[in-house]
């Protein structure tokens, strides 16, 4: 653990995580939030809200990479002011929008989703040293899972306990007052010595750092999610076919809890692991869950996939930042976050019609096997390119370099 600790005595870093908990259970249940109030308070079916949720996600995915980049040129206080404001209006106005309007607004308002993933990721890079990222990084996704384990679950209870619409105004509360936390902590996008290396040096072109290397990371990173999206419907579908639909809360908090274990002791190792074995791994050890049929045996089975989840995701975001130059890091860390909102976009739909076709165990085989088809493609993209390297950094001054004990030694090449 003395990983974590050096970890948290950085400064800046502890409220930094904190207040990106804040904002991620809010955005996390952002989809649920607005299901409620589409099913509940408009009285409409869940086609309708699924078509509101498939709007937020859709300008989600596309206004990530968009944000990345005005944060890699103008700023994030800019980028921060410009999303917080729309996201006030948005969730201030939903109890009052009709059906069609709040289609519209959602793609809106998922295009312009306050980053806090990506930023997070930027700042984790800029603000640790090559030596502590693995561990950096593990914390950065078990902040991610405690906020899939609370959010979501915080919106059903406010739903059925005060009303839908209150639900909306605390959730875009939420969202906004993240933002403006993290515009107030203001944290580095860039390391010193990489904005001191980069300055007056053009913008990396795209095809200079989005190679083969790069687009394995991209595509295990889209395979994990669309997993974990998947794995959500099956754990449904399977309680639902033997009566026991209720405890599908239970089951998901098992598989949250061990993923956050899974995450602690992975950032705790010495050594690291290439992501495509840990998504293989992943995507094996799903598919044999299907084989419960009650919720007691399925909270076993899902612990070994929950173990595997969030060291997964932490590898993703450790490649991403190593392999993209400082200049297009916030593009790169937004084209992550596009690449698993379309996963989790695509994981439910894809299993849904897996579960249709057979049996619900048929759920948990798809989402394992598209695990274990983007580990392979990750690992394959990876070979094309085996002697690459990470963008290499900004030249460092003779001063910098002699006074800092980092610019001794690289930063290794990651293990995709």
């Amino acid at each position: 653990m003395t990983g974590f600790r050096q970890v948290l005595a950085v400064p800046g870093m502890t409220p930094l995580l904190g207040v990106s908990l804040l904002a991620r259970a809010a955005i996390t249940a952002d989809a649920m939030a607005l299901t409620m109030y589409v099913v509940i308070a408009l009285d409409m079916g869940y086609a309708a809200a699924g078509g509101v949720v498939a709007a937020l996600t859709a300008g989600v995915a596309l206004g990530g990479p968009l944000l990345g980049r005005m944060i890699d040129r103008r700023g994030l206080r800019a980028v921060l002011l410009s999303t917080i404001v729309p996201q006030l209006v948005f969730w201030l106005t939903v109890p009052v929008l009709p059906y069609v309007v709040l289609l519209g607004a959602s793609f809106a308002a998922g295009l312009l989703m306050v980053p806090v993933q990506s930023v997070t990721r930027q700042a984790i890079a800029a603000m640790t040293a090559a030596r502590l990222r693995r561990a950096a990084f593990a914390l950065e996704s078990v902040v991610g899972e405690l906020s899939y384990i609370v959010g979501p679950a915080v919106v059903i209870l406010g739903a059925a306990t005060v009303s839908p619409g209150a639900v909306a105004w605390g959730v875009g509360a939420a969202i906004v007052a993240g933002g403006a936390g993290i515009a107030l902590l203001d944290p580095p996008m860039r390391a010193g010595d990489e904005a001191d290396g980069e300055a007056g040096l053009p913008r990396p072109r795209r095809r200079e750092w989005l190679g083969a290397r790069m687009v394995a990371v991209l595509t295990m990173g889209f395979g994990v999610a669309m997993l974990l999206g998947g794995v959500d419907l099956a754990i449904v579908a399977t309680l639902r076919e033997a009566g026991q639909v209720s405890w599908a809360a239970v089951v998901v908090a098992v598989f949250g809890v061990t993923s956050v274990v899974g995450g602690l002791v992975y950032g705790s190792l010495s050594w690291p692991v290439p992501t495509w074995l840990l998504l293989g791994l992943l995507g094996l050890v799903t598919v044999p869950a299907g084989l419960a049929r009650d919720w007691p045996w399925l909270c076993v089975a899902v612990i070994g996939a929950g173990l595997l989840t969030a060291p997964t995701l932490s590898t993703v975001s450790d490649a991403v930042s190593r392999l993209a130059p400082a200049g297009v890091r916030g593009e790169a860390t937004g084209l992550q976050s596009s690449a698993a909102s379309a996963g989790f976009a695509l994981g439910a739909p894809v299993v849904g019609v897996a579960i249709d076709a057979s049996v619900p165990a048929g759920g948990f085989a798809a989402a394992g096997l598209t695990g274990l088809l983007t580990a392979l493609a990750g690992y394959l993209l990876s070979r094309r390119s085996p002697a690459a390297a990470p963008f290499p950094p900004p030249p460092r001054s003779p001063s910098r370099a002699a006074g800092s004990r980092d610019a001794v030694a690289p930063a290794p090449v990651p293990r995709t």
